[in-house]
């Protein structure tokens, strides 16, 4: 479901941001991404997102190779992505409703059919209730939950996110992290970043461990 084969970043003027990343995960598996700060965690799923290209290597999501990916083609490939950010980076103008229905409505699904799908996802992380709140009412876990319940609306077979429980106490973070493991219960495959060594720990699953852009462990549960 996520390969990646002797992958390398390198930005203008040299810096080696990953250095030949191998790695896979199998559809429905969970994988915990950890190291420092600039290790290299962000950058890995940025590529894998299509957010930027690898310089060496193949990545492929769901079979498909992202190496020279055309910009027409990105758009579909992410609809088979959702991804969670730290900050959940939520329209405060809208309702959580309408910020969970979002990606649907660029998707172009019918209308019929957004409800049922919005109210199914808002269910899963338990804020069916919250429809109609505007995210500034809400508190931190609440508005991440709403970005994970946007993240996965569209029921992609791939799930990223990039230190989702950062801003949240030790109690919030197991909770967000908990909703995930239920999440790839549904086959969903996903690959979390977190610094939060001791939660990771806890949760016994795969970790895979970058230092200075490269792998240095990848320890299965």
């Amino acid at each position: 479901m996520i390969r990646c084969t002797d992958v390398i970043k390198t930005y203008p003027g040299g810096f080696e941001a990953l250095r030949h990343i191998n790695l896979h995960l199998d559809k429905g598996e969970l994988a915990f991404l950890t190291g420092p700060s600039g290790a290299g965690k962000s950058t890995l799923l940025k590529l894998l997102a299509a957010m930027e290209n690898a310089t060496w290597g193949k990545v492929i999501i769901d079979g498909q190779d992202l190496s020279g990916i055309r910009t027409r083609h990105i758009p579909a490939l992410r609809r088979k992505i959702g991804f969670v950010f730290q900050n959940p980076r939520l329209l405060n103008d809208r309702s959580v409703y309408e910020n969970v229905a979002l990606p649907l409505l660029i998707a172009g699904q019918r209308p019929q059919d957004i409800g049922s799908r919005v109210r199914a996802a808002l269910d899963t992380v338990g804020l069916l209730s919250k429809e109609k709140a505007l995210p500034q009412t809400l508190s931190s876990g609440e508005q991440q939950r709403v970005g994970i319940a946007r993240a996965v609306v569209t029921r992609p077979p791939v799930l990223l996110a990039d230190e989702p429980t950062g801003n949240l106490d030790p109690a919030l973070s197991r909770e967000i992290m908990n909703m995930f493991i239920q999440l790839i219960q549904m086959g969903t495959t996903a690959l979390i970043a977190s610094h939060d060594h001791d939660l990771v720990q806890d949760l016994k699953r795969r970790v895979i461990t970058l230092r200075d852009g490269g792998i240095v462990e990848d320890r299965r549960a």
